[in-house]
């Protein structure tokens, strides 16, 4: 198997080094604009394999894509990250321009690629890489539902006081902090609903923290969080390399699936060797319902600005 990372930057190299040292792939590149930072990454992640006992060959490039040739699966991170007081939504017109021409220059190299994209606005961007290229829908994986639901469950096992691995608990929709989805009544605590044990306030807080959760982290580090958005993604890359059916939250494109056609969000899908293999229509109540059919909205008033 082989691995290309596009992206080198803090989650470009941080979902690198976590595929890499879960041994997921046997060579993984990372490509990147500037000059050095990708081969310096590759150097410090192998000597670091010393220790850690993996044996994936790491190599970095500046720009040169005949290296990634014959990629089984590419993660796309380009583009330029949030700053504190941005929307990911603000992001959509510098970053569709190098999202379009990093795919397109990565399909020429390898042409049969699966796509984990991580670059913001993420549900545009996966829809851009789709459209753009006329790929198969169920090659183009859109991360956002996996980040999300990771917090989700943070600020769950805060409040419940408990290991976040006994929480069972998924966000939905768009991946924004306007157009995500906590699912709170569908989430469980070891199969007892997290709504028999929190008081309505204390969920909705949940909820309300889950939604910012990616603001809250941008104003205190100053720029995007990479360890839980590294992490997610080789979580997603390891169920697909390793043909591992798991159901993630992913924006993929729905055609009819949850009252939505011609556009990426994020909804439960099971991940295996062919990229995201079926769809899981949740039964949402009313109010659930509605709430979806708005982050679509929003979803689609970004994706008007796109060029294909």
């Amino acid at each position: 198997m082989k691995v290309t990372v596009v992206g080198a930057g803090a989650v470009g190299a941080t979902c690198a080094d976590n595929i890499a040292r879960k041994e997921l792939c046997d060579e993984l590149v990372m490509l990147d604009i500037k000059e050095g930072v990708t081969e310096g990454k590759a150097i410090d992640m192998m000597q670091s394999s010393v220790w850690l006992g993996s044996d994936t060959r790491i190599t970095g490039s500046t720009n040169d894509y005949t290296k990634t040739a014959g990629s089984d699966l590419v993660v796309v991170t380009s583009g330029i990250p949030r700053k504190p007081g941005m929307s990911r939504e603000e992001l959509v017109g510098i970053n569709a321009n190098i999202v379009k021409d990093v795919t397109k220059k990565i399909l020429e190299q390898s042409p049969n690629a699966i796509f984990i994209i991580i670059s913001n606005p993420m549900d545009s961007m996966a829809y851009l890489t789709l459209k753009a290229n006329g790929l198969p829908k169920h090659r183009v994986i859109g991360m956002g539902g996996a980040l999300d639901s990771s917090r989700f469950r943070y600020y769950l096992s805060q409040a419940l006081h408990c290991s976040s691995h006994d929480l069972n608990a998924d966000v939905i929709g768009g991946h924004g902090d306007t157009t995500m989805i906590p699912l709170t009544r569908l989430a469980t605590y070891n199969s007892i609903p997290v709504s028999e044990i929190l008081e309505p306030a204390a969920l909705d807080k949940v909820a309300a923290d889950t939604r910012v959760g990616g603001a809250t982290l941008t104003k205190l580090i100053g720029t995007s969080a990479w360890y839980a958005p590294g992490a997610a993604c080789a979580m997603m890359a390891e169920s697909v390399l390793r043909d591992e059916k798991k159901m993630i939250p992913c924006s993929v494109y729905l055609e009819g699936e949850y009252g939505q056609k011609d556009i990426c969000l994020g909804v439960p899908v099971v991940l295996g060797r062919k990229g995201w293999e079926s769809i899981y229509q949740l039964k949402l109540d009313d109010a659930e319902k509605d709430a979806f059919a708005k982050s679509a909205e929003k979803v689609r008033s970004v994706n008007a600005s796109l060029k294909f």
